[in-house]
């Protein structure tokens, strides 16, 4: 019987790689530029990146910030500093423009995009019952296939949800083994009780459904949310429409593990736009192979480190198709 992941399958197995011919130009070209060879490190790798997925001339012309918002069962154990309600107050102060998003996303000239994910419907508390079932999270990872709608040229990745680091932290512990203390985390700033609450909902979550968890999207549906469902739909679906990728903090990097766990390459579209300061992020990135962009002691979520990052891509590509060439400059020599 055909099963609702099975086109979700279907795309993980015939994923778009980069164009190298496009990646082949955008390295000679770092070559011809006025400057030593490697002298700009990481910000030629960006550009090289950018043109390699885009296939052409990098370009950041039209980024988009999406931030998928979801309510989580899981914060009935008592594993939040603040109630569910606050997700939706945070949805409209993000819609009114008071956000740390909204400020960031002003400063780049970066789109922001809002989608809520049945707030008044938080998922089953995967203490007691599965998150979602098949269908409905098989739904909501196309649905986040919408943040592509716009055509995005870069697509930054955030959430809100109150809950979502314990969720976050039992999907880690799933795909990468550890005990739950190894990576739940303060979240919103809980106390030492709410941490081992968090570790403990984690600890039962992982016994509840311990004979389901050997497929990585039995482990999305499982023990995610929502948003995170989204999120996985909205980087596998930027991924067909070759679209880079910026990952935020902790909770959309489990969105990316997932999709690490059934295919190794299926991040290789996306960058890591930081570092998160929550307990366990900088091992997460390591298990998904990223190396962070920035390091500035964040958790906030909502999309904010990947919306920084976006400083550094957009001065990436501008180094790259703005600089002059050694023989543009009519400088004789590369040397130095």
């Amino acid at each position: 019987m055909p099963s609702p992941f099975d086109d979700i399958r279907a795309l993980l197995s015939n994923m778009p790689s980069v164009d190298d011919k496009s990646l082949a130009a955008a390295r000679e070209r770092q070559t011809q530029l006025t400057k030593p060879a490697g002298s700009l490190g990481r910000l030629e790798e960006i550009a090289e990146f950018m043109a390699a997925w885009q296939g052409g001339p990098p370009h950041v012309d039209n980024p988009l910030v999406a931030v998928f918002a979801g309510n989580h069962g899981v914060v009935a154990q008592g594993v939040s500093s603040f109630p569910a309600s606050v997700t939706e107050a945070m949805v409209a102060n993000f819609q009114a423009g008071g956000a740390a998003i909204n400020q960031i996303c002003k400063t780049f000239d970066i789109s922001l995009k809002v989608y809520e994910l049945a707030l008044s419907h938080p998922t089953g508390d995967i203490t007691r019952e599965p998150a979602m079932d098949e269908r409905g999270c098989a739904a909501t990872m196309a649905f986040g296939m919408e943040a592509l709608a716009g055509a995005p040229d870069l697509l930054c990745l955030g959430e809100m949800g109150i809950g979502n680091t314990t969720i976050a932290a039992a999907i880690y512990c799933a795909l990468f083994g550890g005990e739950p203390e190894d990576w739940v985390g303060r979240g919103t700033g809980v106390d030492d009780e709410g941490l081992k609450r968090k570790a403990e909902a984690v600890r039962a979550a992982l016994a509840r459904h311990q004979y389901g968890l050997d497929d990585p999207l039995e482990v999305l549906r499982r023990l995610g949310g929502r948003e995170i469902a989204a999120m996985a739909g909205a980087i596998l679906g930027a991924r067909h429409q070759r679209v880079p990728v910026l990952l935020d903090g902790f909770v959309v990097c489990a969105a990316a593990a997932v999709l690490h766990a059934l295919d190794p390459t299926a991040l290789d579209h996306c960058l890591a736009g930081h570092v998160s300061a929550e307990n366990a992020h900088a091992r997460a990135l390591r298990e998904i192979n990223k190396a962070p962009l920035l390091s500035l002691g964040m958790r906030l979520g909502e999309g904010s480190g990947a919306g920084l990052a976006v400083g550094l891509v957009k001065a990436a590509v501008a180094c790259h198709n703005g600089m002059a060439t050694f023989a543009e400059a009519g400088v004789a020599g590369k040397e130095g």
